[in-house]
């Protein structure tokens, strides 16, 4: 075993790529032990060795907790993510998570109490099929606006379902105020972003030492939900997209989390640092009083219980479904916003898989807005910078359904009524704002994200692809869709459902290319027809091609209506369960879907400098 020494490392994050790991030589992940069996799973790092556990069941290996940084606490607080300390005085067993990261919720949905964590939270999960060998990798970053969850989705079931073909990995990000803290004086004395900065620092790790589990670094995959898809897309254009291909082949997107995204030393992230400071007992007036020890100082001294509260504090002060620490563009890691990048094509990477639910905005849209001036009232709050001009634009793309008969349905998406009239849980100003928050925040960013990787080289030759997807699976709500990929199924989702999702997935990890065959399509379900006609998902389209702009409409037919509460308690929802639900997965126009919704995105890229996003 190859013993790496760590201490003569240095790792700088002020430019694109750094060899912040020792290349690992070749190792065989499994020792066996003299009687032949494979009960004992080592793996020497290095800086440590670290013993999984085997799974005759599943067929795949597991090893939790993996540290893949030094713990981020006293003085590398708001620093950059530095090397593991080297630990060998004995084999450390890998069968448990690490520690979730001290967390923070926002205001509304996510206010509740929150369990503590730990600042010693930078650990990754390996999921690794028994005897694998050079297979690709699947790196999963948790969502939670940045201020909640961890690395323990279990990765299993979609491992299984594509034939035990690739290996996963799941990680943990420093959260909240932890992880995504900004000022000028943050910046000067620390780093901002330090949260993605701790992600980039994991996809490094996983370039080093995934061989070791039998894994590809050349054939990486890197997915999210919600802010981790978010997470997802800023490293798809992280350093100005001259990373290539470096640290990821391909990405996938689950609802993109794009909240507004300021400079690092813009108001409103200074706000909140000044407000999370007082509530740290380091108000501003602290280094009027203490000349020798400035705010950020004063920071770092104070002890983890201290900050977290003042984290949540900040978080749940802000509009309804806010949250209080978000990425910022910094000049270096985020050089630009989102949707400048992405309209420009500067982006990382080869091909991209994206996707939105159906119903995304109303667990994060105050739930009462019911009048025609509530609603501009909440425009007005939740976009303050847009101008006069913009918003007199944006009711004409929104304009309000004030019928009083309106039913409260999943619409269809391409005909009848549509997501700017009516959805499960509203209608009227109410579904005006859901849809303008869903569209804003997660749908649109989604179509920027399809639309950019679809990139001709010389010679008209097609260099990068997008494809994109929407789940429509009745009650569509936001994070509905994880078990449809992880599983195991939800009570609205069909074994049939949930074997194409994962095969959708699956496929696209292995070969970049999401398409599946009529049989998975169809389901097998539905018996001597699951083979039959062609539901265009055999040859995916690419988000932009000759055909327009096109996707993949994920749904289900029949089944028998239920009624439960949604995911994020709020109203009652339908959906529908029992042996006769069938696959419903149709290829659709997204530019006139759900009432012309590619027009606007148009108009959310053309005011997203005075979104900002």
């Amino acid at each position: 075993m190859v013993v790496l020494l760590w201490q003569s490392l240095a790792f700088s994050l002020a430019v694109p790529i750094v060899a912040a790991f020792p290349l690992a030589q070749p190792f065989e992940p499994i020792k066996r032990q003299a009687n032949g069996s494979t009960a004992s799973l080592q793996v020497d790092l290095g800086y440590a060795v670290y013993e999984g556990v085997a799974s005759c069941s599943s067929r795949v290996n597991t090893f939790k907790g993996i540290r893949f940084a030094a713990p981020p606490v006293g003085l590398l607080r708001w620093q950059a993510p530095q090397v593991p300390p080297i630990n060998r005085s004995q084999v450390i067993s890998a069968s448990t998570f690490g520690s979730p990261c001290p967390q923070s919720g926002n205001s509304g949905p996510g206010s509740r109490q929150l369990e503590a964590g730990s600042e010693d939270c930078l650990f990754l999960n390996v999921y690794t099929p028994a005897n694998a060998s050079n297979l690709p990798v699947l790196v999963w970053i948790h969502g939670g606006g940045y201020g909640l969850g961890d690395g323990t989705q279990n990765m299993t079931e979609i491992i299984n379902a594509n034939d035990d073909g690739f290996i996963g990995v799941s990680i943990q990000y420093r959260l909240g105020a932890f992880g995504f803290l900004s000022s000028d004086e943050v910046y000067r004395k620390g780093v901002v972003n330090a949260g993605l900065l701790d992600q980039h620092f994991a996809l490094q790790w996983v370039q080093t030492y995934i061989s070791l589990f039998g894994g590809n670094p050349q054939q990486v995959t890197i997915s999210g939900l919600s802010a981790g898809a978010g997470s997802v897309m800023l490293h798809d254009i992280a350093y100005g997209g001259t990373l290539g291909s470096s640290l990821f082949v391909n990405s996938i997107s689950a609802s993109p989390y794009l909240p507004q995204q300021y400079g690092y030393k813009d108001w409103v992230p200074s706000q909140s640092y000044y407000a999370f400071a007082t509530a740290a007992g380091c108000p501003p007036t602290w280094a009027y009083g203490n000349s020798s020890q400035a705010i950020f100082e004063c920071l770092v001294a104070q002890d983890t219980t201290m900050l977290q509260n003042a984290s949540r504090l900040v978080s749940s002060s802000g509009t309804f479904g806010s949250w209080g620490f978000l990425p910022v563009t910094d000049g270096t890691f985020l050089q630009e916003t989102p949707s400048q990048a992405l309209a420009a094509n500067r982006i990382n990477g080869i091909n991209h898989l994206t996707g939105n639910n159906a119903e995304e905005g109303y667990p994060f849209t105050t739930p009462n807005v019911t009048t025609e001036n509530d609603l501009l009232a909440w425009i007005h709050l939740v976009f303050p910078l847009l101008s006069p001009t913009d918003i007199t634009q944006l009711l004409t793309y929104y304009p309000v359904n004030l019928s009083p008969d309106l039913p409260k349905l999943a619409t269809s998406g391409d005909y009848g009524l549509t997501a700017l009239d009516v959805s499960q849980v509203a209608t009227g100003p109410q579904q005006t704002a859901d849809t303008i928050y869903a569209e804003s925040t997660f749908i649109c960013p989604s179509y920027w994200l399809a639309e950019a990787y679809n990139i001709k080289g010389a010679g008209g030759y097609v260099s990068h692809k997008g494809y994109k997807y929407q789940y429509s699976v009745v009650n569509a709500v936001h994070g509905s869709d994880l078990p449809g990929y992880f599983g195991p199924a939800g009570p609205n989702q069909s074994p049939d459902l949930v074997n194409a999702f994962q095969h959708m997935w699956g496929n696209f990890v292995r070969t970049g290319n999401p398409s599946i065959a009529a049989s998975i399509a169809n389901g097998a379900s539905s018996g001597a027809n699951a083979t039959a006609g062609n539901s265009g998902l055999e040859n995916w389209p690419p988000f932009v091609g000759e055909e327009g702009y096109r996707m993949v409409n994920l749904n289900q037919t029949g089944g028998t209506e239920e009624t439960s509460v949604a995911v994020i308690a709020r109203v009652n929802v339908t959906y529908y369960a029992g042996d006769e639900r069938r696959n419903k997965l149709t290829v659709v126009d997204a530019e006139s879907w759900e009432g012309g919704r590619g027009d606007r995105c148009t108009f959310w890229r053309a005011v997203a400098g005075r979104v900002p996003e």
